[in-house]
C-alpha cells in the first residue's frame, strides 16, 4: 500500500511544471533545479518506506522540501543584500558599492565590441590601458600606471619582477597578514626574493634599513599595515628621508592599500603623497577607498612600470574591459570633483551625525519601544583606516522572544536580505551603511515580522513561500 502511494509521485518532468518552481528554475536553471526534484524525491521515498507511519505520504510535503531546497540554493546566489553592520568598505558584502552612475555611464562599452586593445587612429593593435595612463597621472602624478586583478598581485608582481632571486628589506612591524591568510613572507618566498627583516615591531628607523643594504638588496618595502595599528611607543621612517638616502640600485615600493586618492581621510597618507616623497613605486586597491571595481594598481617610474608590463605573470593578472572602462569613468569624474566620483567610504565617513540621527528616527518611527535608537560607531573596514571609526546611529530591535542569533537569521531570509550585528545581545541595525532607499523596505519588513510575532508564528518568516518577491 505505501509503494502504491508513492507511485502517485508525478515523473521529475511533470513536477519541473508546478508554478512554484518555475521562478527558481529561471534563477538557477533547470537542471540545478531538476537534480534538486530527484534528490528530494529519492530522500522522501527512503524516509516513507523506513517509517510510513511516522511520515505518511504526502505531496504537499514532499513539494515543501522541494521549495525549501530550491530556496536554500538559491540564497548561494550573488544578490543584493543591506549592509546595517556600520562597516563600510566590508569584505564579506562585496568591499565598496560602485556609484550606479558610474556602472550606467559603462554600460555600453561592455555589452557592445569596444576598442580594449586596438588603435583606433592607426587601425592596428594597441594598448589595453587606454587613457587610463594619463587620468592617474594627473590624479596620482605617477608616470606611469599598470592594473591588474587585486592588490596582492600588485604586489606579487612587483616583488616577483625586480626583487626575484634578490633581498628585499621590510620592517618586522609591517610583518603582515591580511584575510585569507595572505602574509607578507610567504609572498616573498613564493616570488623568489629573500626576505631581510629590519627594526622591531613598533620601531624601524631609516638608519635601520641602510644599514641592511647590500649589493644585493633589490627593494625596500613599505607595507600597509591594513587591519591593525601598534600605538604608543612607536617610530617609523619618514619616506622621503629614506627615498633620499637609499642608494640608487634599490627601489623603494610602497604598499598603500586602501587606495585614498583625492578623499579627505584623516590618517592615511594619499598614493601622490608617497610619490611625490620620492617612492618609485606604489601599489594599492581600486576597490576600497577609491570606490572603483576590485582591482591592484601599481603607480610610479615608467622604466618600472614598463619591466612589470612585460613580467610573464602580467597576462595571468590582467583584468578584463569592464575594469579597465569603470576605473576610466570613475578618475574622469575624480578630477572632475564630481559627487559620483567619490568613494563610498568618504560619503559614509563625511555623512553628519545629525542626518544619521534622522535616518533612524525615519526607521524607528511609530514602533515604540520595539526599535530603540542607540549611539553607534561606524567604521571603514576592509583592511583600511584600522584606527578610523566616526559616530553613528543604530536602530535596536527588541524582538521579545527570538534570541538575537535567531532575527539575524530570520533577517538574512527576508527577500533582500538584511545583515546587522549583535551587541549587548540585541541585534543592531547601523545606519551609516543603509541608504535612504531602504529604509522603507526594513520598515515593512519589521512591521511584518512583530504582527507574526504577536500571533505566535515568527518561524514563518523563515520559511516563507513568497519566493517571487526574493528573486
Amino acid at each position: 500500500m505505501t509503494i502504491n502511494a508513492l507511485s502517485a509521485i508525478p515523473q521529475i518532468g511533470k513536477m519541473l511544471e508546478q508554478a512554484f518552481l518555475s521562478p527558481y528554475i529561471e534563477r538557477l536553471s533547470q537542471p540545478v533545479v531538476a537534480d534538486l526534484v530527484r534528490e528530494q524525491v529519492n530522500g522522501y521515498k527512503k524516509d516513507h518506506l523506513r517509517n510510513p507511519e511516522h511520515i505518511p505520504f504526502s505531496l504537499e510535503t514532499l513539494y515543501s522540501r522541494i521549495e525549501r531546497a530550491c530556496w536554500q540554493v538559491n540564497q548561494q546566489r550573488l544578490q543584493r543584500v543591506i549592509n546595517g553592520t556600520g562597516v563600510i568598505v566590508h569584505t564579506n558584502l562585496g568591499r565598496s558599492p560602485l556609484d550606479a552612475d558610474v556602472w550606467q555611464a559603462v554600460t555600453e562599452v561592455n555589452t557592445h565590441y569596444s576598442n580594449l586593445e586596438i588603435d583606433l587612429t592607426t587601425g592596428k593593435r594597441g594598448k589595453r590601458k587606454g587613457l587610463l595612463q594619463q587620468l592617474m597621472h594627473y590624479l596620482v602624478k605617477g608616470e606611469d600606471t599598470l592594473v591588474v586583478n587585486n592588490n596582492a598581485s600588485s604586489i606579487y608582481l612587483m616583488l616577483h619582477e625586480i626583487a626575484k632571486g634578490k633581498e628585499v628589506i621590510v620592517s618586522r612591524g609591517e610583518q603582515i597578514q591580511i584575510g585569507g591568510g595572505f602574509r607578507i613572507p610567504d609572498i616573498l618566498a613564493l616570488s623568489g626574493a629573500k626576505l631581510v627583516e629590519v627594526g622591531t615591531t613598533n620601531i624601524t628607523t631609516v638608519d635601520d634599513y641602510l644599514d641592511a643594504v647590500t649589493d644585493n638588496t633589490a627593494m625596500v618595502l613599505i607595507v600597509h599595515t591594513s587591519n591593525f595599528k601598534i600605538r604608543g611607543f612607536t617610530q617609523s621612517p619618514d619616506i622621503k628621508d629614506l627615498a633620499d638616502l637609499l642608494p640608487d640600485h634599490v627601489v623603494l615600493a610602497v604598499d598603500q592599500g586602501s587606495g585614498t586618492t583625492t578623499e579627505n581621510l584623516p590618517d592615511e597618507p594619499s598614493v601622490m603623497s608617497y610619490i611625490k616623497a620620492g617612492a618609485d613605486l606604489v601599489c594599492f586597491s581600486g576597490d576600497k577607498i577609491i570606490g572603483g571595481p576590485q582591482a591592484g594598481m601599481v603607480t610610479g617610474k615608467q622604466s618600472l612600470i614598463k619591466r612589470l608590463e612585460k613580467n610573464p605573470m602580467m597576462r595571468a593578472f590582467r583584468p578584463s574591459r569592464i575594469v579597465y572602462s569603470l576605473l576610466e569613468e570613475l578618475a574622469v569624474r575624480k578630477l572632475n570633483q564630481l559627487k559620483t566620483g567619490q568613494g563610498i567610504a568618504e560619503r559614509s565617513i563625511t555623512q553628519a551625525e545629525v542626518t544619521l540621527e534622522n535616518k533612524a528616527q525615519q526607521l524607528a518611527e511609530g514602533f515604540g519601544e520595539r526599535l530603540r535608537i542607540v549611539r553607534s560607531e561606524m567604521t571603514v573596514g576592509g583592511g583600511s583606516l584600522p584606527d578610523q571609526q566616526s559616530p553613528s546611529s543604530s536602530v535596536e530591535v527588541n524582538a521579545i522572544s527570538l534570541s538575537a542569533d535567531k532575527l539575524l537569521e530570520i533577517m538574512r531570509n527576508w527577500p533582500l536580505p538584511v545583515i546587522g550585528v549583535i551587541k549587548h545581545d540585541r541585534v543592531q541595525l547601523n545606519l551609516a551603511t543603509i541608504s535612504d532607499d531602504e529604509i522603507t523596505y526594513l520598515r515593512q519588513q519589521l512591521a511584518a515580522l512583530f504582527d507574526l510575532q504577536l500571533r505566535g508564528s515568527c518561524s514563518n518568516v523563515t520559511d516563507t513561500k513568497k519566493v517571487e518577491a526574493a528573486i
